[in-house]
């Protein structure tokens, strides 16, 4: 007996709510807008009809509200339905009750109360902006189109129209119509800053989706920007999402301004001021500006000395800024606060290895292979660690796991510089075969690498290999670098080793000319030239010179001078 009184009190309450106008009138759609009911809120006085039908609405509403309360959602649902189905011209209810059908994956019947709506004669923009939606969703381009475009009419701030309008146009291959819906977004002279932003927001999106309309595209995106930022936004919150667009458009100096200007207006939202340093930080690395990507990251780790993220890129300017003692400071750091920061182990052994720490930097990377799976990266870095410490059994064990790592997951790792590194490796283990093996394999990925034509064809002199075919890549590697003192002495060695001294002479002088600092390989091969050309006081004083800057037996024997004891 208490339920039956419970309910009925529960439906004279609704009712009472529904004549006040719970149902009509005006309120927000899932946009946000204001949508209104353009039918009277009540029928005429004479007309007894339109108010059996009002009635009835009412009354099927009041029950699906019962029901809700009852977690008897399918029931309530179909009396959502038949409240909607009856009084078509009732919009908040039938933008209510058709996305209870979209929510509950029935696109069909939300179509069929919308349609119905539609046919009413004061129909609202929001109900046509409901139905494109739903009909582009459905695959149905053209209704979607036609809804949409009404839409439009009806309510010209309705962004969702557009965006629906212009989606469906990029589906059907016409992005000059998609653009002139845009542009008409446009011309609403007085869009709202949400507008505007949302606008532009639609601009970026079509630049990415019609790459031949790129520059265009940006530029009224961009206007419709600058539109808004007139518009003057006070809330901090409203200033992001104009600084987010302009960073997104890549004007990264009003970006970079509006960022600045917000770091100023946060000074009790931590979260949001380290989200906007760190843009700044993205935007000043862009720049190449190191110090004042600096200035914010290091911003950041005063206000949060335990966030990770801060030091690794602390680190990586330091890097790149060839100061390795503070990368590895950051690193460390980095990995202190984030153990699971892989990235970090690997730049920390680089840094490393450019202080010439080789043992650190494999204990670095033996912790990284202890904490995470065998990877490209793990298997290189421990390879040219190895390398340095001439351990290149070791090395060359690394380069291959590595080569498999990269051919199983990514082929594109095995790049021109992956293959010189082996080559390399090869050669100084003495395994020319290989090394001439891999060094082609680098040469067939990139043909104009200098380096590695000038590291073939002088391992190849000097070991008295393929002189002719030594000379044709040393003579193509010197036309890449025509100052560059090793390949330079590289030609006059093989052109020595060809038995023309006399060629070989003035490549061998200017190498030495252009050397940054003494080399004793340039002049031990400059003092064979001129012991070739039977000038023996040159070639002694060339040879002195190279024993003053490296011990070398060899050298000694050819000045006749005893080794030392």
């Amino acid at each position: 007996m208490l339920l039956g009184v419970w309910r009925l009190g529960s439906v004279l309450a609704l009712i009472t709510v529904a004549a006040d106008g719970c149902r009509t009138g005006t309120g927000p759609d899932q946009t946000g807008q204001k949508v209104s009911s353009k039918r009277p809120r009540s029928p005429e006085p004479d007309n007894g009809q339109a108010a059996e039908k009002l009635a009835a609405a009412h009354a099927h509403y009041c029950a699906a509200k019962i029901l809700d309360e009852d977690k008897q959602p399918e029931a309530a649902l179909e009396e959502y339905y038949q409240a909607a189905l009856t009084d078509p011209g009732d919009e908040l209810v039938v933008l209510e009750v058709s996305q209870r059908f979209v929510e509950s994956k029935q696109p069909n019947k939300a179509l069929e109360i919308l349609v119905r709506a539609g046919k009413q004669p004061e129909a609202s923009g929001a109900i046509f902006e409901r139905l494109g939606v739903l009909y582009s969703q459905a695959g149905k381009v053209d209704q979607a189109i036609a809804a949409s475009r009404r839409a439009v009419k009806e309510s010209p701030v309705s962004l969702v129209a557009y965006q629906t309008l212009a989606a469906n146009y990029l589906q059907k291959k016409q992005p000059e119509e998609a653009m002139k819906v845009l542009d008409q977004a446009a011309r609403q002279p007085n869009a709202s800053f949400e507008f505007l932003v949302g606008l532009s927001e639609l601009y970026a999106r079509f630049l990415l989706q019609v790459p031949a309309q790129k520059e265009n595209a940006r530029a009224k995106a961009l206007a419709v920007l600058q539109r808004a930022e007139k518009l003057s936004p006070s809330t901090p919150t409203l200033r992001l999402q104009l600084a987010e667009g302009f960073n997104t458009l890549g004007d990264y100096t009003k970006a970079a301004q509006l960022y600045l200007e917000l770091i100023k207006q946060l000074p009790d939202v931590p979260l949001l001021r380290e989200h906007v340093r760190a843009r700044l930080t993205d935007i000043y690395i862009r720049g190449e500006d190191h110090k004042g990507a600096t200035e914010q990251l290091q911003a950041i780790v005063r206000e949060d000395p335990t966030n990770p993220q801060p030091y690794y890129f602390l680190g990586r300017i330091a890097a790149e800024d060839k100061k390795p003692e503070e990368a590895v400071e950051y690193f460390q750091k980095a990995i202190l606060l984030n153990k699971d920061l892989d990235q970090a182990y690997y730049e920390l052994a680089i840094a490393q290895m450019g202080l010439n720490k080789t043992s650190d930097a494999l204990a670095t990377l033996q912790k990284a292979r202890e904490r995470f799976s065998q990877s490209f990266m793990l298997e290189y870095l421990t390879a040219l660690a190895f390398s340095r410490q001439k351990a290149y059994t070791e090395a060359l064990q690394h380069f291959t796991a590595a080569e498999v790592v990269a051919q199983a997951n990514d082929p594109k790792k095995l790049s021109e510089l992956f293959y010189f590194e082996v080559g390399s490796a090869y050669e100084r283990k003495g395994d020319y075969a290989q090394a001439e093996k891999y060094f082609e394999r680098c040469l067939q990925l990139a043909p104009g690498f200098a380096e590695a034509l000038n590291y073939l064809g002088y391992m190849w002199a000097e070991h008295g290999m393929k002189l002719d075919k030594a000379r044709e890549l040393i003579e193509k590697a010197l036309k890449a670098e025509p100052k560059n003192a090793a390949y330079l002495d590289s030609l006059g060695w093989v052109l020595f080793k060809l038995n023309q001294p006399k060629e070989a002479l003035p490549y061998l002088l200017k190498a030495v000319e252009l050397s940054p600092e003494p080399d004793a390989t340039v002049y031990d091969h400059l003092g064979d030239a001129y012991a070739a050309l039977e000038q023996p006081e040159k070639a002694r004083e060339a040879w002195s010179k190279s024993l003053s800057v490296e011990v070398s037996d060899q050298v000694r024997k050819k000045l006749g001078a005893p080794s030392p004891k």
